[in-house]
């Protein structure tokens, strides 16, 4: 026969463990990416600029370029193992974890936008590029557009690019810089 003893300590362990409950139950969700009120210079919603940058746009001449899907690709599996980090690390708080997390994951969609090399950009955006130098918040029109083109066809060269700025995704860099991570309670 084994004798049981009294339990002692019983009421900080208690105590422990609603404070760990109230720290893990309390809802939120994290939105990584670009938010509702991130804006181009032109007022275009940047998550609309994001989605045909990531998708494409066939039908304006616009190939896919991935950057969003990828990176969620390339990293989702170590999210769990991050998060689990995250927690330790904040005492099992999960509004600060994911906080934390929100901004590992905003670091890597950065880190894809500017590692995504193709397709390379077509003639006439080198063009319209080499055109904007210094301007370029100023939206592209479609007469810019018009002299682009005829520029290209005339077998005239883009000048002044840096390999920054022959590189998709990366033009004005507000896209690269309207990426947030939010973390709702």
């Amino acid at each position: 026969m084994i004798a049981m003893g009294a339990m002692k300590g019983g009421g900080k362990l208690e105590a422990f463990l609603r404070d760990m409950e109230r720290k893990i139950s309390r809802p939120a969700v994290l939105k990584v990416g670009f938010m509702e009120d991130a804006k181009e210079p032109d007022g275009t919603p940047t998550a609309m600029v994001a989605a045909i940058n990531n998708f494409g746009a066939p039908a304006v001449g616009i190939p896919p370029r991935p950057f969003f899907s990828t990176m969620i690709s390339k990293n989702q599996a170590s999210w769990p193992a991050q998060l689990a980090g995250c927690l330790k690390a904040r005492d099992m708080d999960a509004t600060a974890a994911l906080e934390d997390m929100g901004g590992i994951i905003a670091g890597e969609l950065r880190t894809e936008i500017t590692l995504m090399d193709s397709p390379p950009l077509s003639p006439v955006t080198l063009m319209l590029r080499s055109m904007r130098i210094g301007k370029r918040d100023e939206p592209v029109t479609f007469a810019m557009v018009q002299e682009g083109r005829a520029r290209v066809a005339r077998g005239e060269q883009p000048k002044g690019l840096t390999a920054t700025g022959a590189k998709p995704l990366v033009d004005s860099g507000t896209m690269l810089n309207r990426i947030e991570s939010v973390v709702e309670s």
